[in-house]
C-alpha cells in the first residue's frame, strides 16, 4: 500500500466511523477503487489500524465522560454503574459473534462489494426511520443496552453502518439523541481494544503475517485520529438536530451506485 492511498483510507475510517455511512463498507469500496486487497498487504491489518485510530479519537472526545462515569462508580453513583452495565451488556452480542465466527466473518469481507451496497441502502431506510423518532429525554436501560448490542452486532456487516445502526435503535427505543450518541460511541471502544489484542496475539504467533510496511499503517494511523475527532463532533451536533435523512439519502446513492457498478462491470 503507497502513502496517498493509507492516507486516504484513513481520512475515509476517520470520518465514517462516526458519520452514518459504515465505515467498513467505505473502506472495503475505498480499497476497491484504489486496487488493494482486503487479505493482502495492509488489508486487514490497516483495516485493524485505522480502527484503532477512531477508538482512540473516541477516548480524547469523551474524555471527561469516561472520567466521570469511572469516578462514579468508585464512589457508588447509581446512575454512572447503570451506565457502565449497559456499556459492558452491549458489547456481549458482537463479542459473541465476533470470538465464534472471526473466521467467517472475515471470509465476508472479500470481494463483497455487492453485499455493501445492498447494506447501505438498508443503512439508509434505518437512518430515515430514526431521523422521523420524536425527541425525548429518556436514558438507556439495560434492556435498551441488549437491543443496541444485538444491532452493533449485525453491524459486522460491511455496508451497515455500527453508529447509524445503534443510534438508530436507540432513537427508535426512545432515548434521547444525545444520549443515543454518546452511549453509541463509547460502547465500541472496549471491543475495538480487544480485537486489537486478539490480533496482537495472531501477529505474535504468526510474525509473517504482518507484512505491512510501518509507514503506510502510521499515516493511516493519524489520518483516521485526526479526522475521528472532528468526526465525532459533528456527529453529536448531527444527531440532535435530526439531520440523519442526508446520511440516508447519501447511503441509498451510494448502495445503488456500487451495486450497479458491480453488475455491469
Amino acid at each position: 500500500m503507497d502513502w496517498l492511498s493509507a492516507i486516504l483510507l484513513g481520512i475515509l475510517q476517520g470520518l465514517t466511523e462516526f458519520l452514518p455511512v459504515s465505515s467498513s463498507g467505505h473502506l472495503e469500496l475505498g480499497k476497491a477503487l484504489l486496487g488493494i486487497e482486503s487479505s493482502g498487504d495492509g488489508g486487514l491489518l490497516f483495516t485493524v489500524t485505522v480502527h484503532v485510530a477512531t477508538a482512540l479519537a473516541t477516548v480524547v472526545v469523551f474524555y471527561k465522560d469516561i472520567v466521570s462515569v469511572l469516578q462514579g462508580i468508585i464512589k457508588g453513583r447509581e446512575d454512572d454503574r447503570q451506565f457502565a452495565g449497559a456499556i459492558l451488556l452491549s458489547m456481549v452480542p458482537a463479542a459473541f459473534i465476533g470470538l465464534l465466527f472471526m473466521d467467517a466473518i472475515e471470509s465476508i469481507f472479500e470481494d463483497s462489494t455487492l453485499l455493501v451496497g445492498s447494506m447501505l441502502v438498508i443503512t439508509g431506510l434505518l437512518l430515515l426511520l430514526a431521523d422521523k423518532a420524536k425527541k425525548t429525554h429518556k436514558k438507556v436501560s439495560l434492556s435498551d443496552a441488549a437491543a443496541i448490542g444485538i444491532a452493533q452486532a449485525i453491524a459486522i456487516l460491511p455496508g451497515i453502518s455500527r453508529s447509524g445502526a445503534t443510534i438508530s435503535t436507540a432513537v427508535l427505543l426512545g432515548i434521547d439523541r444525545e444520549h443515543a450518541a454518546r452511549f453509541s460511541f463509547l460502547m465500541v471502544v472496549p471491543l475495538i481494544m480487544g480485537k486489537l489484542l486478539l490480533d496482537v496475539l495472531s501477529l505474535t504467533a504468526n510474525p509473517e503475517a504482518a507484512t505491512s510496511s510501518l509507514t503506510p499503517l502510521m499515516l493511516g494511523f493519524v489520518a483516521a485520529f485526526a479526522t475521528g475527532i472532528w468526526a465525532c463532533r459533528a456527529m453529536i451536533q448531527l444527531v440532535k438536530r435530526a439531520k440523519l435523512k442526508y446520511f440516508a439519502y447519501y447511503c441509498m446513492v451510494v448502495g445503488v451506485g456500487s451495486s450497479l457498478w458491480v453488475i455491469l462491470a
